[in-house]
């Protein structure tokens, strides 16, 4: 069991790892939309974003209906809402180090040098 869960984790991450892939993801956790919408709101081709809609679909992230004559895109679990808000904020930690480190880098550099007696 603990395999087929980490592989399905390895899947799952898999399908997250394309930029255009999480911009539609967050522009669903805004709400349902058309692809039309999706490409405008992301300013992409509509071959892309209907392309990668289609990984998402295939591993069960968002669904789509049918209405009318657009197909209408949700995310399947709400969480992926929280998931994202999540990853946001490691990014931010990491971002924070690093610029914690950069700045005492800058201190150092910018110290006087000692004489050495």
């Amino acid at each position: 069991m603990n395999l087929e869960m980490q592989r399905f984790k390895a899947e799952f991450f898999k399908a997250l790892a394309h930029p255009l892939r999480i911009r539609i993801l967050e522009v669903l956790a805004e709400g349902d939309k058309s692809v039309n919408e999706i490409q405008t709101l992301i300013g992409s081709e509509g071959s892309a974003v209907s392309q990668q809609l289609q990984v998402l679909r295939a591993k069960n992230i968002v669904s789509g209906t049918k209405e009318g004559n657009k197909v209408i895109y949700t995310l399947k679990d709400p969480m992926i809402i929280e998931l994202l808000a999540v990853a946001k904020q490691i990014f931010n930690n990491h971002l924070v180090d690093t610029i914690t480190i950069l700045d005492k880098f800058k201190e150092d550099e910018e110290a006087p040098i000692m004489p050495k007696n």
